[in-house]
Parts: structure tokens; sequence; C-alpha cells
């Protein structure tokens, strides 16, 4: 089975797409991962309606941080989707808001409005309780280690891609003596018969839903079930991470509750894709979350004042899930324009969520130049950067469809990424 997948050593190797790295131009022709919609440059007669950008300005020094971030911030549209760095407007806005709705800060974490929002989400998921946790790894190590300390099994099954083990520098295994158990092959999702035939006995299976490094994919409905049914049947807890959950709704066409009903626990994010400053929700039983505001404590997250975090995520969850079955559409619909050329490969195809990876024949830095030149003439960010597959010759990039394609068609947003393809 080794082959069939990849250890942390060469992931982090082979991808410049890592959350949280900071790959500059100038290292190994990388570029930072994502982007807010941005750029200064002129106008291409080949995209319709996109205005000139203002001139006057200073030119950054060639291959430079400044450079990037002046083209990316100047952009009027982006193809890869990332949180906002708006110089402090975004903490004036949740400011402004928590102002309108008359509410009132917390102490650690108690008091209405953060409780209320609490209660919402729970609700939302179909879960008895939740507690809101500063950060997601936060929140995923608490549901793993309380199950552990439950069960007296220390070993965790999860997907060879999962962040438990490629994101967080192997806090389950140095803080909480926790073992990850690779259930099935990197190539797909994670199924019942992985968890069937796991060669270890297992306490708690951790599912990402959907799987990020393969480009969104989730299990059918169907197998979903499945999953569900073999991992109550074996008595196993069934955790998700669901840092991507919002974006798998429109596939399943079902309510969240729907989706997560069979999970004992539930993580949610709320800056991914509903673009919040920061924070995420952790959901369960009441006896369940009653343990997990302990070891948030345990844990130093008992920030003592949530409630910016939770008024940033408040104030844009509804219009945030009212959007995503939309930003699915676009995916598909310029998915299957790129699909169209036969030197573009998109996974997966048809898309399942509005995130999808895109394979192309080259080098990182004949892209990463493509990309920049593509930002000056066109003013549309369509890469944050590009990785080397295991297949010598051939990169990926990671996309997904949001709000900073709101200015553009599909057609163009489409049209601009070929142009990575023209001849330097």
């Amino acid at each position: 089975m080794k082959d069939s997948r990849f250890s942390r050593s060469e992931f982090l190797a082979l991808t410049s797409l890592l959350a949280g790295s900071t790959l500059f131009p100038g290292r190994a022709g990388a570029a930072p991962d994502g982007g807010t919609p941005s750029l200064r440059t002129v106008k291409s007669p080949g995209l319709a309606g996109v205005p000139a950008a203002d001139g006057g300005v200073a030119a950054p020094k060639p291959g430079s941080q400044e450079e990037y971030e002046q083209l990316r911030q100047g952009c009027i549209a982006s193809l890869p989707i990332s949180s906002t760095s708006d110089d402090g407007a975004e903490y004036v806005r949740v400011g402004e808001w928590m102002q309108r709705q008359h509410l009132v800060s917390d102490g650690y974490g108690n008091g209405d409005f953060v409780q209320a929002f609490e209660k919402k989400v729970a609700d939302l998921l179909g879960f008895e309780d939740a507690c809101f946790m500063p950060t997601g790894t936060m929140a995923q190590l608490i549901a793993l280690r309380i199950y552990a300390d439950a069960s007296g099994v220390r070993t965790v099954g999860v997907h060879p891609s999962s962040h438990h083990v490629l994101h967080e520098d192997d806090s389950y295994a140095v803080l909480h003596q926790l073992r990850a158990v690779y259930l099935g092959p990197w190539t797909r999702p994670l199924l019942a018969e992985d968890v069937a035939r796991a060669p270890d006995a297992l306490g708690t299976v951790s599912v990402e839903l959907p799987v990020r490094w393969l480009g969104g994919q989730l299990q059918t409905w169907e197998q979903l079930n499945e999953l569900k049914r073999t991992c109550r049947e074996k008595k196993v807890k069934l955790h998700m991470d669901g840092a991507r959950l919002w974006e798998s709704q429109p596939f399943y066409g079902r309510s969240y509750a729907d989706i997560c009903k069979g999970f004992d626990s539930v993580y949610v994010s709320f800056y991914k894709m509903v673009g919040g400053i920061g924070g995420a929700m952790l959901v369960g039983s009441r006896d369940f979350i009653r343990e997990s505001r302990v070891w948030r404590h345990r844990h130093g997250g008992n920030l003592f004042h949530l409630a910016p975090l939770v008024a940033s995520a408040a104030m844009r969850l509804d219009a945030a899930l009212a959007a995503i079955p939309g930003y699915v559409k676009r995916a598909k619909a310029i998915t299957e324009l790129l699909a169209a050329d036969p030197r573009v490969t998109v996974l997966p195809q048809p898309v399942q969520t509005n995130m999808f990876h895109v394979f192309l024949r080259g080098s990182p830095a004949t892209y990463n130049r493509q990309r920049d030149r593509i930002a000056r003439e066109d003013r549309v960010w369509v890469a944050g950067g590009f990785g080397q597959t295991r297949v010598p010759g051939v990169v990926s990039t990671e996309l997904q469809v949001g709000e900073g394609l709101a200015r553009i068609s599909d057609a163009d947003a489409a049209r601009a990424f070929l142009r990575l393809l023209e001849a330097a």
C-alpha cells in the first residue's frame, strides 16, 4: 500500500500549495498560496469589461514580495480564494456590526451573543450543543483526545492526506499521544471498506468532507451512509473534519443536519469560505461539548474576548451559505470550459464542490511568470502557485470559485486561465 500514498515528507517536498506556507517567487519559482482578488496592470483587449489600472504607482523591485502583493492586490478578479487583508477595514466592519446589533462582548466565551451563535450552528448541523474554538486545529485535537480517553484506544483512522497528518506538526502525537492509522489510498476519499479492513483496532475515524487534496472530492451519499454504519457497528467514534463542509451541501442536495447525522462530532471553519477573521466550531452532544470546554481551557483557547471572532463569522455566515450553490454552478461551467482544452486536466471532473485542481505540463517557474503577465495585462489573478506533482513535467494548482469572480464572466475567467498556455 505504501506506493499508493504520499508520505508527509514527500508531500511537503512536492507541493507549493501548503496552507500556512510562505513560498515567495524567488524560492524555486513558487508563490504564496491563495490570495484575495487583486492586481495593478493594464487592460487586455481579450477580456471585456476589465478596466485599466490607474497609473503613477512606483514599480517595486522585480521578483520581490512587494511586487507579488502589488500584482495580486491590483486585480479585479481572482480564481484562487483566500481571506482578506485590507489593513483593518474588516475590524471596523465587525465593530460597527456589533454596535448596530447592540451586542455586548463576552468574558472568556461566556455571554449571550457567543452562546446564541453556538446554538445557531449546533441547530444548523443537527447537534445538541456547540463550542466556539479559536482554531480548527484545537477543535479537532480536543475531539480526538476526548474519544481516546473515553475508549482507551489511542489510534485514529485517517485518510493519507488528512490535515491531522500533513498540517499540524504531528500535534496529535506530540500533545496527545495518539497514533494515526492511514485508511485507503491517496487517490479517493475514505470509504467503509477502509475502516472494515483497518490493520489496527481503531478508537476514532476522522473523515474530511470534502477532501481538499483531491480537489474537493466527496463520497457518494450511499458511500457516506455506509461509512457511518460501519463505524457504528464497529463501535468506532466518527468525527468530521468539516473545514469545507459548507461547500459540500449542493453535491448532496440535503440539509447540513442530514449530512452530519451519524457523525459523533463535527468541526466547521469560519474563515474558509465564510471569510471571517478566524475561528471554528466544534459540535456534538451536550456531555461532549461540556468536556470540550474544559479542554479548550487546557489548550489555552479561553480568550478573554471571543466576540470579535464570533461576530466576524456571525455577520457573514448566512450570506456565505446562500452564495455557495451559485459558486458551485459557476465552478462546473468554468471547469467544463477548461477541460475542453486537451492540454488541461481538471480534478475532479465533473467538479463536486466549488473547489478543483488543475494539472498542466510545464514548470512552476514558467507558469508563475505567465500568471504575473496575465495579472498585468488582464487584471485577473489566475493561480496562487503551482506545485510539482509526482509526474515529471506536470504541475498542479488549486482553484476555488467565490466572490473573487463576481466582476467577470465564466468565459473570461476560463480564457484568462488558459492564457497560461500561451508561448512566453
